[in-house]
This record gives structure tokens, C-alpha cells and sequence, in this order.
């Protein structure tokens, strides 16, 4: 396949590059559309009890309030005659508006409830209607319309759930733009510094940008289809942009390599698309797999990572090896063109004295020299101990957010959080006695300020005469509670109100469905727990499989993954003591809380998949020369010659990119792109500079062993190169031969 791959290219160069460009356009059209179709939310699992409680709640009464606004008076009190006039008058606008529904305020009800302890500010609730698309854009218009300091003198703010997917889109938008701006630029700088030719390193920056808009026009069709996370763009353009360049840098140090040898460019075309070109697609197939775990989880937002990552890698992987090999055959030595004066010439050389030199001291004492790196990362991971999980709130938002100070107010200066309420739904017909009783029930649980239904207000475990109950919560078919507590939304004490709501006497043998934020926070975790055994067994499985099928060694595979949960988990623990336990908050900007459950699943499959690559572009290398009969120790160290600069390089890149999100003040994708970046560094160095050789070293020649039944069907099934092609200078390396000269 590889063989046909290159004859393409050197055959049909031009016919190959005008596909590509046309390709790119088309892609570019249908890819604009794409951020007009991704969503917010998609935290939650459609098939958990909470989800049900909120599509009855939808479809029977109406849907819950998903936006809030906080009106306050610019001067004196909410209650004075000109304040509440002017905000009668806001009231009928908001009520004309065709997007919103149920609009009910502190002036209509008059509910001590939603008026501020210091009478200056008063809540509005009300209902965005349609889909998760349209009710964005409907919460945008309303939001862009009535808030901020308005000419009446009222000062209004929107939070609750259409407050905080404004806030996050609006503020993802921002952060992109700088995190691009200032990646692409850092990236350009790392590759002339690599290559120290402005042609070469211009190359990568092509392939990682078809894959960005490959994967956007992705994207954009399945938007039509089903929900994706506007998170995804993230993902898109850092591992498009990584993985690009990763894979171009492998291709171009490659090619150069073979023209250094004097090769012919047809020759040096093969040569690198029969080696690197495999190890390209081997690589990309590893990564796929362990972010296609992703789509088993039921959280759109997870499942939007995995194809959003599925398609980035299989974009690049693609465009490397069909485009690349045409721009080399078009290129030839031009590739070297734009040499940068200062820099030493010899950049061609892809080998790296240093990580042999490394590999070959780890290699003479193992064990010495690969203890005390082991020791610091478990003591990296340690703070995983500690762990605690929750899910993305408007904390992740920064303090001047108005949807998260609209929460804040909502928490410190109203008499419970309306916001934060369960949601009790019974889809069935219950008389009042049973309602009352029930209701009765819930107001005496610790920490519940009032329970609302529509037989009345129950406070302090009895009806309240003062307050009366709301009609539009009962139907003669179905009921709905509201209970509001004072607890500190997604505390401890919070869910576990929500385990003894659920626990208690159901009326007349009702089955009651309990919402709200600290109900989806269980179900979340209890469905990412539940899911997560099957997905890591398919990342398991995948992984060996895969590895097996290019070593043809079942030891190799256990190496790969025990050495990868290592890395993984000392970057795991360096974000849970940074961003959960709160250190380095004050510099990095963020308010620590738990981590997010989502948010490390899609680390992890990530992380790991990244890992994969690098073990793929080391393992490679080392197999091409214990297959020419080098014995273990002298594989390793010229394997590791050979490829630790074009690792480390592209380590180095792929964290650029990710690291870019730093500067995001959203703070679950500021942990994202630490996480992540930390992860690849932490596999570049630690695992392949001195773990990888100092475990081949203690396996020796068992780190190739397979069972005779399984060597005979990798002899079958098993992916080679068919001959491994090094340049001529090198005594362990073997050419591919011009099979057009030899005729």
C-alpha cells in the first residue's frame, strides 16, 4: 500500500496537489458553518433520572427556568414606585418576546423569596424555548437586548443555565483567538529552529492547517445530525495543529535524512513513505483507538471529543501521506531552500548523539537509573489519593462573568438558591392529601428552606398560610415540586439531600424524578463511572492489539501500556494538586474545585492516545533494527539515536499547542491544555529518554517474545514495511534500491 502511495505521488504529483487544494476549499466552505451548529452543555446523560425529570418537566409544563436576571436598582430600593415601573415595563417586553415563556418575577408574585436581604435587587425567571441550538441563540438575542446598565436606571445581569453557555461561548470564542495567536507563531519559531530552513518548516504548518478545516467541515455535517460541544473547536485546533506538524516533522526528517545519504528524491520519496509514512498511519490508527473509547459514553460532550479527535487524526494522517510525499517530489532539494544564516548547517541530520548517548547510560544500570525517575512520578500522581469529581458550573468562569455573579448573589444575598432547586417531577395524577403529605415530608429534611407545590408553600415541614401554592406546578395528570435549600450548590451536604430525597416515601406509589444541578452531578459521575470500565477496556484491548500486530511481541504492548499509566498518572496528579487542591490558583487565575469527571476522561484518552504516537515513533525505529539482526542494547541506543530529536521536537510542538490554553479563562480547559501539554512532556522525557530503555534493557531478549501460535499469525496478519530503508553512512541500515534503475 505504502509502495502505491509513493508511485502516486512521483507519477501524479500535480493531479495529487490540485485534488488536495480543491479538496481544501470545499472543505472551508461546508467548515464555516460549523460554529453555527455546535452547542453548549452536553455534560449530562439523556438516560439518567435527572434528564428524565428535566424532558417530562419540558413536555408537560413547559421546561424549567433556564435563564435568570438579576435586576437591581441604580439607586434606592426595588420596591420604590419609579424602579418598580420601570421594571413592570421591562416585564412586558420580555413577556413580548416570541423566544421566552413562563416570565415571572418578585413584582408579580411579590415573594419575599426573590427579593435581595437589602431590597436593591429582585430576580426574573424565565423559559428559552427550542433546542440546544436555537435556545442559544434566542438567550443571546434576549441577553444583548436587556442587560447591562440600561437607560432606565436599572442594572440587569443574566445567569442560570442560558446566562452561563453565553458566557462560556462567548468567552471560548476570546480564548481561541489568543490561544491560535499565540501557538501558531511559537510553533513557526520551534520548527525554523528544527529544521533551520524556512521551506521545511513551513511544510507542517499545511498539513496541521487541512487538518483544522478537514475536521471543522467534520464537524459542521455532523452538527446537523446530532449535538457537538462547541468545546470540540478546542480540541480541533490543537491537535490539528499538533498532530500536523507532528507527523510532517516525522515525513520531512525522514525525506531530508535520505537526500542527505545522496539518494535520488524518487528514491528518498519511497524510502520515507515505506518507513515514516507507515509509522504515520500506525501512529494515527493508535490514537484513534484510544479516543474512540470516547463514543461510548452516552455525555455529548465526550462523545464530541471523539469525533472531533477521530477525524483530526485521520485528517492529518491522511493529508501526510498522500500530500506530502507530492509537495517532496515537487520540492526535491529545494525542501533545504531559505537556510537560516545563523544557524549550523547539518540540519538534515535527524540523528541526536545526547539520546543515544542517554539511552546507552540508562541501559548500563537500569535499575539505578530508573528508580528515582519512577519514584518522582508517583509521587507526581500521589495527589490522585485525594481526588474528588464534580462537573462544570459558572465557577469555571471568571469572578466578573455576570452569569457567575448572578450566581454568587443568588447564594449570598437571596433566602435560599432558586437556581440550585431540586426539581421533583410525578408523571401521574396524585390527590392533594397525599401532595401535602409528601411535601410535608420534604420540608423537614436538613437544609431545605421551602418546598413549592401547587397545594401551597411548606416550610419547616408544614404549609405555610401565608404563602399559597402556584398553579402552573400542578396538572391533573403530573405534578411538580420545587425544593429550595440553602445548601452550597454540589457540596457534600447537597447530594446528600438528593440521596435521601430520592430514598423517601414516594405519594400514592408514585415513582417521583429528581433534577436539578446537584441531582445531574450524581448521575453524571455515576454514569461516567459506569461506562468507564468498558472504555478503558476498549482503549486496553485496541492498544494491545494494535502494538502486537506492528512488534509482533505480546511484551512489548504490557511495556507500552503499564509505562504509559504511569506518565499518564503523574500528569493526572500534577493537575489534581494544581487545580483541585487549589495551588497556584492566585497565578493561574481559577477558582479550585472538584475535578471535572468529563474532563478527565477526555484527558486521559487524549493523553493516552498522544503517548501511543510517541511509542509508535521509538518502537518503530527500534524494530526496523533488531529485525536487521542488531542485538537489544545497540536497537535501543540507535533507535533512540535516531528518533529522539524528531520526538522531543515534536513533543515539544504538540505541548505548544496545548499549552496555549493557559491563557483561556474558562478553567476546565485552562486544566485541559495543562494537563495534556504536561502529559506529552512527561512521555517525551521521562518514559522514552530513560523508562522505555531501561526496561528493554531488563527484559532483554523476552521484550520480543510471542507464543509460536501467535508469531505464525503475525507472520500472516502483521504489518511490515517489507524492508526497512536507512541512509547509506549508517553500517546498521539497509537502502531501499530504485526498483525503476534496477530494471
Amino acid at each position: 500500500m505504502f509502495d502505491r502511495i509513493a508511485e502516486l505521488a512521483i507519477r501524479r504529483t500535480r493531479l495529487v496537489l490540485i485534488v488536495a487544494s480543491v479538496a481544501v476549499v470545499l472543505m472551508g466552505v461546508v467548515g464555516a458553518g460549523a460554529f453555527g451548529k455546535l452547542v453548549g452543555g452536553g455534560f449530562d446523560d439523556p438516560s439518567s433520572e435527572s434528564s428524565r425529570a428535566a424532558t417530562v418537566i419540558e413536555e408537560r409544563f413547559g421546561g424549567e427556568s433556564n435563564l435568570i436576571l438579576l435586576v437591581g436598582a441604580a439607586e434606592g430600593s426595588i420596591d420604590d414606585q419609579g424602579v418598580a415601573a420601570d421594571a413592570q415595563a421591562l416585564l412586558a417586553d420580555l413577556r413580548a418576546e416570541p423566544t421566552l415563556e413562563q416570565v415571572f418575577s418578585y413584582w408579580d408574585t411579590g415573594s419575599p423569596d426573590l427579593r435581595s436581604e437589602d431590597g436593591r435587587q429582585a430576580l426574573v425567571f424565565a423559559h428559552v424555548v427550542g433546542e440546544d441550538t436555537d435556545q442559544a441563540e434566542h438567550a443571546k438575542k434576549v441577553i444583548s437586548t436587556y442587560t447591562g446598565d440600561r437607560e432606565d436606571g436599572l442594572v440587569v445581569q443574566a445567569g442560570g443555565g442560558g446566562g452561563v453557555n453565553h458566557d462560556m461561548q462567548a468567552q471560548l470564542n476570546k480564548d481561541l483567538l489568543l490561544a491560535e495567536g499565540i501557538a501558531v507563531p511559537l510553533i513557526l519559531v520551534l520548527l525554523l529552529l528544527v529544521f533551520g530552513t524556512v521551506v521545511a518548516a513551513l511544510l507542517p504548518l499545511a498539513i496541521g492547517l487541512i487538518a483544522i478545516i478537514g475536521t471543522f467541515a467534520g464537524l459542521a455535517v455532523l452538527g446537523g445530525v446530532t449535538d457537538v460541544s462547541v468545546f470540540a473547536i478546542n480540541l480541533t485546533t490543537a491537535l490539528g495543529l499538533g498532530l500536523g506538524v507532528d507527523y510532517a516533522l516525522l515525513m520531512i526528517s525522514r525525506f531530508r535524512e535520505q537526500l542527505a545519504a545522496g539518494l535520488d528524491v524518487h528514491v528518498a520519496v519511497r524510502n520515507t513513505v515505506r518507513t515514516a509514512g507507515r509509522t504515520v498511519a500506525f501512529s494515527a490508527a493508535t490514537v484513534a483507538a484510544a479516543l474512540a473509547a470516547l463514543l461510548v459514553f452516552p455525555q455529548s460532550f465526550l462523545r464530541s471529543f471523539g469525533y472531533s479527535g477521530i477525524g483530526v487524526v485521520a485528517v492529518a494522517a491522511i493529508s501526510t501521506l498522500l500530500v506530502m510525499p507530492a509537495l517532496f517530489v515537487l520540492l526535491g532539494h529545494r525542501i533545504n531552500k531559505g537556510r537560516l544564516p545563523w544557524l549550523k548547517p547539518g540540519r538534515a541530520e535527524s540523528r541526536a548523539p545526547m539520546w543515544g548517548r542517554l539511552a546507552r547510560t540508562v541501559m548500563r544500570r537500569p535499575a539505578l537509573t530508573a528508580l528515582p525517575v519512577l519514584a518522582v512520578l508517583l509521587l507526581a500522581a500521589s495527589p490522585l489519593l485525594g481526588i474528588t469529581f464534580g462537573t462544570a458550573d459558572e465557577r469555571v468562569l471568571p469572578e466578573d462573568a455576570d452569569s457567575r455573579q448572578v450566581s454568587t448573589a443568588l447564594q449570598e444575598n437571596f433566602a435560599g438558591n432558586d437556581d440550585a432547586a431540586l426539581h421533583i417531577v410525578i408523571d401521574q395524577p396524585v390527590d392533594e392529601a397525599a401532595l401535602d403529605a409528601y411535601a410535608g415530608e420534604l420540608a423537614g429534611l436538613t437544609g431545605v428552606v421551602r418546598v413549592e407545590t401547587s397545594a401551597g408553600t411548606y416550610v419547616d415541614g408544614q404549609a405555610a398560610p401565608s404563602a399559597p401554592g402556584n398553579e402552573a406546578l400542578g396538572l391533573p395528570e403530573a405534578q411538580r415540586i420545587n425544593v429550595v435549600t440553602t445548601l452550597t450548590p454540589k457540596s457534600d451536604a447537597a447530594q446528600d439531600l438528593v440521596h435521601e430525597v430520592r430514598t423517601l416515601a414516594a405519594p400514592a406509589d408514585s415513582e417521583p424524578l429528581v433534577g436539578g444541578t446537584d441531582a445531574e452531578l450524581i448521575d453524571s459521575n455515576a454514569s461516567i463511572g459506569g461506562w468507564l470500565p468498558l472504555a478503558a477496556a476498549l482503549v486496553v484491548v485496541s492498544t494491545f492489539v494494535l502494538l502486537f500486530l506492528f512488534t509482533g511481541s505480546v511484551v512489548q504492548p504490557l511495556r507500552a501500556l503499564v509505562l504509559n499509566l504511569i506518565s499518564l498518572g503523574a500528569a493526572l496528579g500534577v493537575v489534581t494538586w494544581i487545580y483541585q487542591d487549589g495551588n497556584l490558583a492566585s497565578l493561574l487565575g481559577f477558582t479550585p474545585q472538584p475535578m471535572d469527571s468529563t474532563m478527565v476522561v477526555l484527558m486521559f484518552c487524549i493523553a493516552f492516545g498522544l503517548s501511543m504516537d510517541y511509542e509508535v515513533f521509538v518502537t518503530s525505529r527500534i524494530k526496523e533494527l533488531h529485525d536487521l539482526g542488531a542485538d537489544n542494547e545497540t536497537a535501543v541506543t540507535r533507535g533512540l539515536g535516531h528518533t529522539g530529536r524528531v520526538v522531543s521536537a515534536a513533543a515539544c510542538l504538540l505541548a505548544v499547542s496545548f499549552f496555549a490554553f493557559v491563557t483561556s479563562q474558562i478553567s476546565f480547559m485552562q486544566m485541559f491544555g495543562v494537563g495534556t501539554g504536561l502529559a506529552i512532556l512527561i512521555d517525551a522525557v521521562a518514559i522514552r529518554g530513560v523508562l522505555v530503555p531501561a526496561a528493554m534493557r531488563l527484559l532483554g531478549r523476552s521484550a520480543w517474545y510471542a507464543p509460536a501460535a501467535l508469531r505464525r499469525l503475525h507472520g500472516r496478519v502483521g504489518l511490515s514495511e517489507g524492508g526497512p530503508a536507512e541512509p547509506a553512512p549508517a553500517p546498521e541500515a539497509v537502502l531501499v534500491k530504485d526498483p525503476v534503475r534496477a530494471r
